[in-house]
């Protein structure tokens, strides 16, 4: 049985790497409990309160008080060097004076504009402000001013920059520790520190230093600064770093969950400032009106967006984007995201069980694994969402949906299913069955069939023990075709996709290198190609030895939820085996043999029986042509066409035109070999034969 927590104060307490399973924690006092690695699946921490010990709020608080109250004495120095401007009665000061009032407010704008980073940057276009204007005092003739230039000036401008950068990082960073710890009060006791220190030694300098305007300034630094603090943990990315550093310092001694197997678990209400999360499992964990989770360290997780942090707590998306964003594996049970934007989301894993998905747009999301049990998706666009057999569409309430995200062009159509009228109860998940058991492979520049069939026969041996069936292959236009497999509910879809994608890269090119020899193209050539292979009459006909039944269905409704902008034309093909067969064309292996023979024939025999010469070695190539297994006879045939071609150069091998015939001969063959095992024979025959026969024809 679990163990049972429930209520008891667990403050400093360690459950490190233990195994937890289903332990119940709910209302308990867990602050500064170490979980670090623990094992917490379906645990229940509602209620509970996480965090800091006092001891270490206090240390920590004490700590930021202090390096508030050094940022007042440094403030002091800022506003004293700020102070000589009221010094008319000295031209040096005066100058110093304004330079330094230059640089920190050039510093202050951009701070405020930029952030703290940046502004660090700004230390070089203030000290060039400052230099233009002092020259252009200095070009008057002054001596005095010339040596104030020189001596005072340049002092200033480096202290200036320097302790104004000391005092902003102290107040800024000091301000968001405190109120990550203990929250805005502490930081305003911390600003009052740092003034009280300022005021006690304004006072005790009065007579020495500077003026009333020395202790306004440094009151005013500081505020600015701690504004700065402020806004970094309201979430403002300027000071991304600053909010970072203050909730890793503020977390020093809290909860730790950092590494822990927290699926499912339960933290419903429970108070979790000064957490540890870092590198936390948190698939399916409930966040549900948690407090100050936005003050925990979320490292590596799907929490350090504080967009999709905000939504697990509130579960309030409606209207709201999460475009891109990641939220594998998330826990938005019930979540309202009525018309959301989830656009190239990753939801993998993630759980919408009863959750408003109406209007919403899915568009391109992964929603592999991912649990809609009993929501709501009337209305939502599921254009290219990355859906398959773990995906769960039990008892979904949909009256119709969106396959296209924008209508096609020039029309309102965004493929409406059903076309008209609305789903029948139970219709929507069986819409999907057919996609959920197939893997799609789309081609982005149409297609290259000869590649295609090669690859496909490759993966099938590849995985023996899986039934592979093609079920359609759509024309989508402007080059893009989507095939469709079919494969069996325990499939690897992702090794099969991956397999296959390999392997016709492969393929690709072995024949793109093929075509380049035949036609003597550019890459631009062959991508025309194989757009122009993807028109429909083109499929048919690579198809045509294969006895299957072609469908041309017209009708815009189908049963694919392919997601295309023209799904008019689409090809239905049954089950494809090994004998697929892609040429269209019956070949007559022995009429080109044959021919081969007897242009090989008409080359005279070497004068020497010991070594061979052209005729022989293109006799022993033919021969090992005919003999393959291997090479498909569409490929055979092309082969022995090239063999045709090196025995029509070697009867002129010194003509220019036959020696070019030749080369591309050579060519065409590497090519066509090139798509098959290494270790097969005709590989082995032909690496030896073909560099013999092009010394022979003088091609080197």
């Amino acid at each position: 049985m679990p163990p049972d927590y429930s209520g008891q104060n667990l403050r400093g307490r360690s459950f490190k790497g233990q195994n937890l399973t289903g332990a119940n924690f709910s209302k308990a006092d867990i602050r500064g409990a170490n979980f670090t690695n623990a094992i917490l699946k379906n645990a229940d921490f509602t209620g509970a309160k996480a965090g800091l010990q006092r001891r270490w709020t206090i240390g920590l608080l004490t700590v930021s008080w202090l390096l508030s109250g050094l940022s007042g004495l440094l403030s002091i120095v800022l506003g004293a060097l700020v102070a000589l401007i009221f010094k008319s009665n000295n031209t040096e000061h005066f100058i110093a004076g304004i330079v330094s009032l230059i640089l920190l407010l050039v510093f202050c704008i951009i701070t405020i504009r930029k952030g703290l980073t940046a502004s660090l940057g700004a230390f070089a276009l203030a000290f060039a402000v400052a230099i233009a204007i002092a020259i252009a005092i200095a070009a008057t003739g002054a001596i005095a001013v010339a040596a104030a230039v020189g001596g005072v000036f340049g002092l200033t401008v480096a202290v200036a920059v320097a302790v104004g950068i000391a005092v902003a990082v102290a107040i800024a960073v000091a301000g968001a520790v405190a109120i990550a710890v203990a929250g805005a009060v502490a930081v305003a006791v911390g600003i009052a520190v740092a003034v009280a220190i300022a005021v006690a030694i304004a006072v005790a300098g009065a007579l020495a230093a500077a003026r009333a305007g020395a202790l306004a300034f440094a009151f005013a630094f500081t505020l600015f600064n701690a504004y700065i603090g402020w806004r970094s943990l309201a979430g403002n990315e300027k000071d991304a770093w600053v909010r970072s550093f203050a909730i890793a310092f503020a977390a020093t001694g809290g909860t730790s969950f950092r590494g822990a197997d927290l699926t499912d678990v339960d933290f419903t209400g429970a108070i979790l400032r000064n957490t540890d999360f870092r590198n936390a499992n948190l698939t399916r964990t409930r966040f549900y009106e948690v407090k100050k989770l936005d003050l925990a360290r979320v490292d590596n997780t799907i929490l350090i967006n504080l967009a999709v942090l905000n939504l697990l707590i509130s579960r309030n998306g409606r209207k709201k984007s999460y475009l891109g964003a990641n939220l594998k594996g998330a826990n938005l049970i019930g979540a309202d995201l009525k018309e959301a934007n989830l656009k190239d989301a990753d939801i993998t894993e993630a759980t919408f069980q009863g959750a408003c998905l109406e209007w919403a747009n899915l568009t391109l999301a992964q929603v592999v694994g991912t649990n809609f049990t009993s929501a709501q998706m009337t209305g939502a666009c599921v254009e290219a969402w990355n859906i398959e057999s773990t995906t769960k569409l039990d008892n979904v309430d949909c009256r119709f949906i969106y396959l296209l995200e924008s209508p096609k062009p020039g029309t309102d159509d965004r493929e409406r299913r059903p076309s008209s009228g609305e789903f029948q109860p139970g219709e929507f998940t069986k819409l999907f069955e057919e996609v959920l058991n197939t893997v799609d492979l789309i081609f982005r520049n149409g297609i290259d069939w000869k590649a295609f069939v090669n690859a496909f026969q490759t993966v099938q041996d590849q995985n023996a023990d899986t039934e592979l069936a093609l079920q359609s292959i759509e024309n989508k236009g402007d080059g893009v075709v989507v095939v469709k497999v079919g494969v069996p509910d325990d499939a690897d879809k992702e090794k099969i996709h991956s397999d296959f994608t390999q392997n016709y890269q492969l393929a690709l090119q072995a024949v793109e290198e093929k075509y380049k020899a035949q036609l003597q193209a550019k890459d631009e050539q062959i991508v025309v190609y194989r757009q122009q292979s993807g028109e429909m009459a083109e499929i048919v006909k690579l198809l045509a030895n294969k006895p299957i039944n072609v469908q041309v269905d017209n009708k815009v409704e189908n049963k694919n939820m392919t997601n295309s902008n023209d799904a008019s034309r689409k090809i239905e093909i049954g089950s494809v085996g090994r004998d697929f067969n892609a040429s269209g064309q019956a070949l007559n292996l022995g009429d080109i043999s044959g021919t081969v023979t007897n242009t090989i024939n008409q080359l005279p025999a070497s004068p020497e029986p010991e070594k061979p010469g052209i005729k022989e070695l293109l006799t022993q190539l033919q021969a090992a042509i005919e003999a393959d297994t291997n090479l498909p006879q569409e490929d055979k045939a092309e082969a022995l066409e090239q063999v045709k071609a090196l025995a029509e150069a070697g009867k002129s091998p010194q003509e220019g035109a036959m020696q070019k015939a030749a080369k591309t001969a050579i060519k065409i063959l590497k090519g066509t070999i090139s798509s098959l095992p290494s270790a097969t024979k005709l590989v082995e025959q032909c690496s030896n034969l073909l560099p013999l026969i092009s010394n022979f024809l003088g091609l080197g």
